[in-house]
């Protein structure tokens, strides 16, 4: 290839990728990197804590009881809600909960969004679920405080974790 030719070429190209850069169009053309899929969920995550957050004080607990309407959950309607509302279905019911997405057994590697399910009653049994806030916190339908923000680490909530869920 000649020099003139190799030097247009080379314009060439430094001009679509700048008129791409500028134009934020080259997401249409080229594979979109991980990093984008990773701030994708990201926001999602973020969405769905906000989502969820923004009930706190405007939730009454009832167990058993999905009633939108009326803003009347126990605490798996109460997630089923939140994701809905987010564009995720799941289903009613904490140990129901306890099969979408794939398994966090380790408190360490919970992420912002995910499902966590603890034992309330008998030792080993699911049946109270909550959406992780990150830093050991997660927010919750209880009975006790209706839709608030809880601390895994520390009080009740220390030895109940059993397993979270990532969708």
């Amino acid at each position: 290839m000649s020099y003139k030719k190799k030097n247009r070429l080379s314009q060439s190209l430094v001009g679509i990728t700048l008129c791409l850069s500028l134009f934020g169009s080259a997401s249409l053309l080229l594979p979109a990197p991980s990093v984008q899929a990773a701030a994708v969920s990201t926001s999602k995550a973020d969405q769905i804590v906000n989502t969820a957050l923004s009930y706190q004080g405007k939730v009454k607990y009832r167990f058993g009881v999905r009633d939108p309407q009326h803003l009347t959950f126990d605490c798996s309607s109460f997630t089923q809600f939140v994701f809905s509302k987010n564009g995720i279905s799941i289903p009613w019911g904490s140990s129901a909960q306890t099969r979408v997405g794939s398994p966090v057994k380790d408190k360490a590697h919970l992420q912002k969004g995910d499902l966590v399910m603890f034992s309330v009653g008998t030792p080993g049994k699911i049946n109270h679920v909550g959406i992780y806030l990150g830093n050991g916190k997660f927010v919750g339908n209880s009975p006790s405080r209706g839709v608030a923000i809880y601390d895994m680490n520390s009080g009740y909530w220390k030895n109940r974790f059993i397993t979270g869920r990532h969708l």
